[in-house]
């Protein structure tokens, strides 16, 4: 981080509190998910520096404040205080001193402008510490103390409040209509009954609508009884990166009702990882209940249609290499699906030396791209990735994420790098046989 982009860096604040009522709510949101797990990951510890080396930012910048078990210090630091099982010593020595809020505003940086929640620090860990989830839940409670960047949380609440993350001169529902004529394919919206809810990203529809209509002209190609809804367009879950579980919670349940209106069985969620982790794994535990659905991302879905032999594929041709992005592998387990989708479409792929679930990430994912003041910092987490794309020597890159498609345009644009990512749904729309 440049010096200037240092001076101009303030913590963000939401809500009128002192500042020792800021630090004291912090700490008890966090004490709230406090169970045996989180207690044996802060005492496995056993400080090798492995999810330093894992680290994109750190490895970008060699600087130890951004290695990935360092940013819940403060958090580490208050359960060896008040819950550990040396906590009565720690505060009679003095070892041990409270968290306050000014130590809370530095650490916002390291929570979110710096972290993309991307989890291949959980995946070097040789003591299996999922450093990634301890870092959401430091991110639950700098939401509740007011200390989520601005960004993150006016986009949350926005969704929270009106089902939309972002404000819109024309109704949304209008842009798909309007897209759907533009690229000459129907568009399902707010059919009364469909077997399968379509969700879409606002990336998409604003940056790249060829996307949308893909995902329409596929479902047509297939027969299937699909619809979008007006009231849960969104696939994306701003909470979920913000950390705001209550917000997070009734943003999923948008899905949930729509999806029980018109009977679906299954709901995809387009090109986006973050948006797969939100609704795939988190949403049942917020609803409080089993999910009455299915969730598939497009690439699963996909495959699973090759599979069975409804969808055929002509063959594109050229060569590639594919971004995996960190929620759908890492955390999703989306590994070989788009790799049996490129397979069919005779594309060659020329895997990155980091691959699979050990992929890089694009560095915008959790909410960076979004943040401003994180974005010299992002270009520099960036970098590596973009020279280990060019030593594949591959023609094309492609992706199955929209949101790491935009951080890579953004890259390019920074660093006038010469690669433009595809939507791997959009080469299997215009190949199909």
């Amino acid at each position: 981080m440049s010096e200037a982009v240092r001076d101009a860096f303030r913590a963000d604040h939401q809500t009128q509190m002192k500042p020792e009522a800021r630090a004291q709510r912090a700490l008890r949101s966090f004490a709230r998910e406090f169970g045996a797990l989180t207690a044996l990951r802060m005492e496995s510890c056993i400080h090798c520096g492995m999810c330093a080396d894992a680290c994109h930012f750190y490895i970008a910048t060699e600087d130890p404040k951004y290695t990935p078990i360092w940013k819940v210090e403060p958090f580490k630091q208050a359960y060896k205080r008040e819950s550990g099982p040396f906590a009565p010593i720690y505060r009679w020595l003095g070892l041990k001193k409270e968290v306050t809020t000014e130590e809370l505003e530095q650490w916002q940086e390291l929570l979110f402008d710096s972290c993309n929640l991307c989890g291949r620090c959980s995946l070097i860990c040789p003591m299996g510490i999922d450093v990634a989830t301890l870092i959401e839940q430091a991110r639950h409670a700098m939401f509740d103390a007011g200390l989520a960047p601005a960004e993150l949380h006016d986009s949350a609440r926005r969704q929270e409040l009106f089902g939309e993350p972002w404000e819109s001169k024309e109704p949304y529902r209008q842009k798909l209509e309007d897209l759907g004529r533009a690229h000459a394919v129907a568009i399902p919206i707010d059919l009364p009954q469909a077997d399968v809810l379509l969700l879409v990203s606002g990336v998409e529809i604003d940056r790249y609508p060829a996307q949308v209509a893909a995902m329409a002209k596929v479902m047509a190609h297939l027969g299937a009884k699909a619809t979008f809804r007006s009231d849960a367009l969104f696939a994306e879950n701003m909470a979920y990166f913000t950390g705001a579980l209550d917000w997070q919670r009734n943003i999923s349940e948008y899905v949930i009702r729509e999806a029980a209106k018109c009977g679906a069985r299954t709901v995809i969620v387009p090109e986006c990882g973050h948006a797969y982790t939100a609704l795939r794994w988190e949403a049942a535990e917020l609803h409080g209940a089993r999910l009455p659905f299915k969730v598939q991302h497009i690439t699963e879905f996909l495959a699973d249609a090759l599979k069975a032999g409804t969808l055929r594929l002509s063959r594109a041709g050229g060569s590639v290499t594919f971004h995996d992005p960190c929620q759908l592998v890492r955390r999703g387990g989306v590994l070989e699906a788009p790799r049996a989708l490129m397979q069919a479409l005779g594309l060659d792929l020329r895997e990155l030396k980091n691959n699979k679930g050990f992929s890089y990430c694009c560095a915008g994912g959790g909410g960076v791209l979004m943040i401003q003041r994180a974005t010299e910092l992002r270009h520099r987490a960036v970098a590596a990735k973009l020279h280990e794309i060019d030593a594949t020597g591959a023609e094309r890159l492609v992706t199955s994420c929209s949101g790491c498609r935009a951080s890579f345009e953004d890259a390019a644009d920074h660093f006038h790098w010469n690669k433009k990512p595809a939507s791997l749904l959009e080469l299997v729309a215009s190949h199909l046989a």
